[in-house]
């Protein structure tokens, strides 16, 4: 980063969500904690200058405010991501399985249900990476959890979310990516859910 120069220049929304990006990248790659991605992010979002963007990256390595420069990603370990996809078939996960820390999903023509409620989950940040062609694709997150959708790209299709998109702490906050074109993406809570919370349960 090259400090100081041209810091007093302003700053376009182009430039403070790709710094919200690289913001949601560093939590899921473990840099941040939730607490830091939602003091950062609003900071990003309120930010008038270049020099008041620098200020949310400057102690994350391979980050740069230039839109156009290579951006390094952090490897999670040894962990891989765990690929699903299919042709004109039905994709669920439920109860207690084990979640990668991410999902990379290529359907076509499928029903997809990824149940979040009682799997066993990889930290508190989960990105999912989706290619879907004339599919539906339901993430069903535990009450509490977060989603944001901001990455979707839909085409002829929609994407809807119907939780929180701020992280809250030690809550689980699904990032979604990628592509859904004459189909659908959505997050929600559990059915029933915000009846249990109307009654404290």
């Amino acid at each position: 980063m090259d400090f100081g120069q041209n810091d007093n220049l302003r700053v376009s929304n182009a430039e403070r969500a790709h710094v919200s990006g690289l913001l949601e990248r560093a939590v899921a790659d473990g840099m941040i904690t939730l607490d830091e991605f939602a003091e950062r992010t609003d900071a990003a979002l309120a930010a008038r200058t270049r020099g008041e963007l620098r200020a949310v990256l400057v102690d994350l390595p391979g980050m740069d405010l230039d839109l156009h420069a290579p951006q390094a990603r952090v490897v999670r370990g040894s962990v891989e991501p765990e690929a699903l996809g299919g042709w004109m078939t039905s994709i669920v996960r439920r109860g207690p399985w084990t979640v990668a820390p991410v999902i990379n999903l290529n359907t076509r023509m499928c029903s997809t249900t990824l149940d979040f409620t009682s799997a066993v989950l990889p930290g508190p940040v989960i990105e999912v990476n989706i290619d879907d062609y004339l599919s539906s694709t339901e993430l069903i997150v535990p009450a509490g959890a977060t989603a944001d959708l901001n990455g979707v790209d839909a085409i002829a299709g929609s994407a809807t979310v119907k939780v929180r998109n701020i992280p809250q702490p030690d809550q689980l906050h699904v990032i979604v990516r990628g592509k859904v074109r004459l189909g659908s993406v959505s997050v929600r809570h559990p059915f029933g859910s915000w009846l249990r919370r109307l009654h404290g349960g």
